[in-house]
C-alpha cells in the first residue's frame, strides 16, 4: 500500500484516467459496431453514412491515446474495403 502523499495521488490519478480511457474505448467500440451492423444489413448507402459518422470518433481514440494509430488505420481501411465491395 502506498505511504507517500505523491504515491497516493498517483493511485487516484491512475484510477481516474483508467475510467476515462474505458469510456473512450467504449465509444470507439460502439462506433465500430454501428458500422459493422450497417454492413451486415447490406445497404451500402447506410454503411457509408455510418462510417462517415464513426470515423471522427475512431480517430479521436488515437489522439487521446486509447488506441494505436496503425490499429485504427487498419480497421478503417478494412471497413472501407468491405463497403466498397458491397
Amino acid at each position: 500500500m502506498a505511504q507517500h502523499k505523491s504515491a497516493k495521488k498517483r493511485i487516484r490519478s491512475t484510477a481516474r484516467r483508467t475510467r476515462i480511457n474505458d469510456v473512450r474505448k467504449g465509444q470507439v467500440r460502439s462506433a465500430l459496431r454501428k458500422v459493422e451492423t450497417a454492413i451486415a444489413s447490406g445497404d451500402r448507402a447506410q454503411a457509408q453514412k455510418a462510417l462517415a459518422v464513426a470515423q471522427p470518433d475512431i480517430h479521436r481514440g488515437v489522439t487521446k491515446g486509447v488506441m494505436p494509430k496503425q490499429t485504427v488505420a487498419r480497421k478503417l481501411s478494412r471497413l472501407t474495403k468491405r463497403i466498397k465491395s458491397m
